[in-house]
């Protein structure tokens, strides 16, 4: 087991024994909105291809994955009162340890895609896949307003192809060329630290993209001080025109 492994599982753990109570508790008020099953297991990719089931508390209503929607705006009318909620503090994502203690996951890594996402990838993006999914990364504190970006979109899926998946995917692959022990707990710190000061998060995301000497285009849209482009994905010419129907998420 190396470091990185060591250290997702033994940080995992212990986030579980110590937020049991929290986390029954969050378990119990989702099933009393609608006395069904608080717990949504969600089919990703897997590190190397395969499939997994990602653990989250559902944030929506039952079967929601079957209308075929796979990017979710902060409008979107499958999300219950009590899932906003979850959302609005990424409470959703905290049984996600279970993934990591059982190697499904790390604490910090892309995070994870369904296959219709994963089956858009260029050959560039498909060593995103050569990593073993996370519950957090830079893309996930940049984009933590993902949902606001995507509302009122008459189709989320394509706009988040063409404005946010360019740049998720370019921070994620110098992500992989670039990581260490130390910058995961940089970005931990810095993903919890969001919570109270997003402005400063962003800050420290820039700082470790300096350091890694991204493209000043990346480190343009990473800073989320300027309108999000429209941009090619990582290996294409092209900024994406369609998105398959064809997908699950909730």
């Amino acid at each position: 087991m190396n470091a990185k492994r060591s250290f997702d599982f033994l940080v995992a753990f212990a986030g579980l024994v110590i937020l049991a109570p929290a986390l029954l508790l969050i378990a119990c008020v989702i099933f009393a909105e609608d006395r069904r099953s608080p717990f949504f297991f969600g089919t990703r990719v897997a590190r190397n291809g395969g499939e997994f089931r990602m653990l989250k508390f559902r944030s929506m209503v039952p079967g929601a994955w079957k209308t075929g929607v796979s990017s979710t705006a902060s409008t979107d009318q499958r999300i219950t009162s009590t899932g906003a909620f979850l959302r609005r503090f990424k409470l959703d994502e905290f049984p996600q340890l279970w993934n990591v203690v059982v190697g499904d996951m790390s604490l910090v890594g892309p995070r994870p895609q369904v296959s219709t996402d994963a089956r858009m990838y260029t050959s560039e993006e498909r060593r995103l896949l050569t990593a073993r999914p996370g519950i957090t990364d830079l893309a996930s504190i940049v984009f933590a307003d993902e949902g606001e970006i995507l509302a009122d979109s008459a189709d989320p899926d394509l706009l988040y192809n063409q404005i946010i998946r360019p740049w998720k995917s370019r921070l994620g692959l110098l992500y992989i060329d670039q990581h260490t022990l130390s910058v995961d707990v940089r970005i931990l710190a810095l993903t919890l630290f969001s919570a109270i000061s997003r402005p400063r998060a962003l800050a420290g995301v820039a700082h470790i993209l300096e350091s890694w000497h991204a493209d000043p285009i990346l480190l343009r849209a990473a800073s989320r001080q300027h309108p999000l482009l429209p941009w090619p994905p990582p290996g294409a010419d092209e900024v994406v025109q369609k998105y398959p129907t064809q997908a699950a998420h909730a």
